[in-house]
């Protein structure tokens, strides 16, 4: 499979995802700048963590109108993937590619901290491959985590199974205690009704590599590899 990172100004988790794709789990990849009008043929379109812009507006506002975006929104309408991971779930929910908003996180603090995540359907291509009873242990580090979404919008997300994980304690036990920003049902991914687009707050890039003594993020990135 081939993946393309994409840039943008203020991206600082976007060379941390090329070595995990390239080095780790030995994929081809395509390094994407944001003035890109082509996606050079990619299978699998990554928008990585940072600070595009600045988080000026709102986080994720300005980079949806990157003349890149325009590109990612047409390979995802053709049922191409696309995985946006803290700052991309951002720029996806902006860009209407996942619906709902990330706001403020509820303690309007900068969170930087290791969390579990359990997933929550085994119906997407990014979890098929994972322990539905297992806790995974993957970095979060954002100030507008906060995942919300008006009612209707919340009962469709539920109603068609789209969401990716929860937060949850070290035993798998989600709750309000082991919530760390306020989003609603815990929620820290989903994706989009047609399962082709994920969005995530934490980190799994950051939890693939054995030197960090933590690889529960690999086998994110496995999942995807097998069931893509």
């Amino acid at each position: 499979m081939k993946f393309g990172v994409v840039t943008f100004p203020g991206s600082n988790c976007d060379e941390d995802m090329v070595y995990v794709l390239e080095t780790i789990m030995n994929q081809k990849v395509e390094r994407l700048w944001h003035k890109d009008s082509d996606l050079k043929n990619v299978d699998f379109v990554v928008l990585p963590g940072g600070f595009s812009y600045g988080d000026y507006l709102r986080s994720g506002a300005i980079a949806k109108l990157s003349p890149i975006m325009s590109e990612v929104m047409n390979h995802a309408d053709k049922g191409g993937y696309v995985m946006g991971i803290c700052n991309g779930f951002q720029i996806l929910t902006e860009s209407g590619l996942l619906p709902g908003a990330l706001l403020h996180n509820n303690t309007q603090k900068f969170i930087c901290k290791n969390v579990y995540l359990k997933p929550a359907t085994s119906n997407t291509a990014i979890t098929k491959g994972l322990d539905l009873e297992k806790a995974y242990k993957i970095p979060i580090a954002h100030g507008e985590g906060r995942f919300y979404a008006p009612e209707e919008t919340m009962k469709s997300i539920l109603d068609n199974d789209q969401v990716l994980f929860k937060y949850a304690d070290a035993e798998g036990q989600v709750s309000d205690d082991s919530n760390p920003n306020g989003s609603l049902l815990n929620i820290a991914g989903i994706c989009n009704a047609k399962r082709n687009v994920f969005g995530m707050m934490p980190h799994p890039e950051r939890a693939a590599d054995a030197n960090l003594a933590n690889e529960d993020g690999k086998r994110f990135f496995e999942s995807i590899l097998k069931y893509c």
